[in-house]
């Protein structure tokens, strides 16, 4: 499986090799072909109202050297990342996640977060299958539907109802393109996905949540 290398502000999900790569990430969103997934930590002062986010964001990846990856932006502390994988009959899979509620929306509603802080769920996703394009996007939904079943069991609120999500979450799906055209809860493919990414998303809910109760801040 992939594997991931801390380097503050960044980290590194290696793929091991190029894979087809499925996010909305901010640099490469979309079907693209990648060989890692990075996270790049922010605080508020990376990010004042006035900066131009995209123009920020391709100025840091630029200095990196990352301009092949897919990047994601996290106000969670990196160290903070939470990693589990599942294997069913054969089939891998390796979640990665950092996990935050700063932001925490019920779909359907929206919070008015003017000059709040921002705390997000990045998540990716790396699948040892070799999946059509067509599965890759059925993979996604089962990544998504897998967090926000972890959220809503970690239990945090909004003023909504329990949280859904975050207002910021971004999802990268990762795979080798192959034959395998279906990739739901009734197979092997969507089992060991949503089992490793359910386990990612709510062990790092409940350590977000307990961090806040015991002091306060996330």
């Amino acid at each position: 499986m992939g594997s991931v290398t801390l380097d503050s502000p960044w980290m590194e999900f290696d793929l091991g090799d190029e894979m087809q790569v499925l996010s909305w990430s901010l640099n490469r969103p979309g079907f693209v072909a990648a060989r890692r997934i990075m996270w790049r930590e922010v605080r508020n002062a990376d990010l004042p109202k006035d900066v131009d986010v995209d123009l920020w964001l391709s100025d840091v990846i630029r200095a990196k050297g990352a301009e092949d990856a897919v990047v994601l932006l996290t106000s969670r502390p990196l160290r903070h990342v939470i990693q589990s994988e599942a294997e069913v009959e054969g089939i891998r899979a390796h979640a990665v996640a950092t996990v935050g509620f700063s932001n925490g929306e019920r779909v359907g509603h929206r919070v008015d977060r003017t000059d709040a802080q921002f705390g997000t769920i990045n998540l990716a996703l790396h699948l040892t299958e070799g999946l059509t394009q067509a599965a890759l996007l059925e993979c996604m939904s089962i990544v998504v539907e897998a967090r926000t079943a972890a959220v809503m069991d970690a239990g945090h609120a909004t003023t909504n109802g329990p949280s859904t999500g975050t207002g910021t979450d971004c999802v990268a799906v990762a795979s080798p393109l192959g034959a395998t055209r279906y990739a739901g809860l009734h197979t092997a493919v969507g089992e060991a996905v949503g089992r490793s990414v359910y386990d990612a998303v709510l062990r790092g809910a409940v350590e977000w949540l307990k961090t806040v109760k015991e002091t306060g801040h996330a």
